[in-house]
């Protein structure tokens, strides 16, 4: 689902509300979990998940086309970390 679809889907399900205004939350939420992250704070949804930051070392890499070494810099990335009820939803059992 891209953010479009998300939009749309939240526009069906609350026909009460314009369809640009459900756009500016969407935007406004995952602007604040990008802030947050790119302060190196952590945003924890209950019931949906964990977002955080990882730091990865700098390294020594290889260029996949030639096999060429490659220094490969510090660099951060986002880690999402799912919660327990959507695993639980994620992994339901039929039977």
């Amino acid at each position: 689902m891209i953010k479009s679809e998300l939009v749309q889907r939240l526009a069906e399900k609350n026909p009460h509300l314009y369809q640009r205004d459900i756009e500016k939350i969407v935007n406004a939420i995952l602007d604040e979990v990008t802030n947050a992250l790119a302060s190196g704070n952590r945003v924890e949804l209950r019931g949906f998940g964990a977002f955080s930051v990882k730091r990865r070392d700098a390294r020594l890499g290889r260029n996949p086309r030639t096999g060429e070494h490659v220094d490969v810099n510090e660099k951060v990335v986002p880690f999402f970390k799912t919660g327990k009820e959507m695993r639980e939803r994620l992994n339901v059992q039929d039977g």
